[in-house]
């Protein structure tokens, strides 16, 4: 009969840690931009955002820094700020942090975008890249990106686990104090006679 009780605490400490947790975790798309870790602001709030798409592992997914899976991927430039469609802006993504010492991996030379969209494609392996976004204005526009392919962000993980592990943690202290209550011990001697 213990057995049964501590499954049920078990799963009730699951179902609740599952619910919490659901709650917790924000897509990208639903943050407003002040919040939007994609999007980069300068000073002058002139905003960019960056959109990274593969459509040949998930149609529908939109990522930003976190890339899942190498492979060809799609970036998307949004040039938010009216005035940046009004200068040339180009995009290079070097292989590591350095745009001078690391190897470019894609460069889009600078260009008009009237639209306000910069669409490109590149074949992104396992690593650690950067997007640089330039604009030729005085001074300078310059946004950055750091983007990670196929690697886990052991930080995120931690900080998204904290809080279901804490609440299974007090669950279960709870569910063993209340199977040590007096009244309970009571309760479960009287049914086993």
């Amino acid at each position: 009969m213990m057995i049964k009780e501590v499954i049920r605490v078990g799963v009730s400490t699951l179902v609740l840690a599952a619910a919490l947790y659901s709650g917790a975790v924000a897509a990208h798309g639903r943050v407003s931009m002040e919040e939007d870790t994609c999007m980069r602001r300068l000073g002058d709030n002139s905003m960019v955002h960056l959109s990274a798409y593969q459509p040949q592992y998930e149609p529908s997914d939109q990522y930003c820094t976190e890339i899942p899976k190498g492979g060809d991927t799609f970036l998307v430039v949004d040039l938010v700020d009216p005035a940046l469609r009004d200068i040339p802006i180009g995009v290079r993504i070097v292989k590591g942090s350095h745009e001078t010492e690391d190897e470019t991996v894609t460069y889009l030379r600078p260009t008009y975008h009237p639209d306000g969209v910069i669409k490109g494609e590149t074949s992104l392996d396992k690593g650690e890249y950067t997007v640089f976004i330039t604009g030729e204005a005085v001074p300078p526009v310059r946004y950055q990106y750091p983007l990670r392919v196929e690697l886990v962000n052991y930080a995120k993980t931690f900080r998204a686990a904290i809080g279901p592990l804490i609440a299974v943690l007090l669950l279960s202290l709870l569910g063993y104090k209340v199977m040590q209550s007096k009244r309970v011990k009571q309760w479960r001697a009287s049914r086993n006679p």
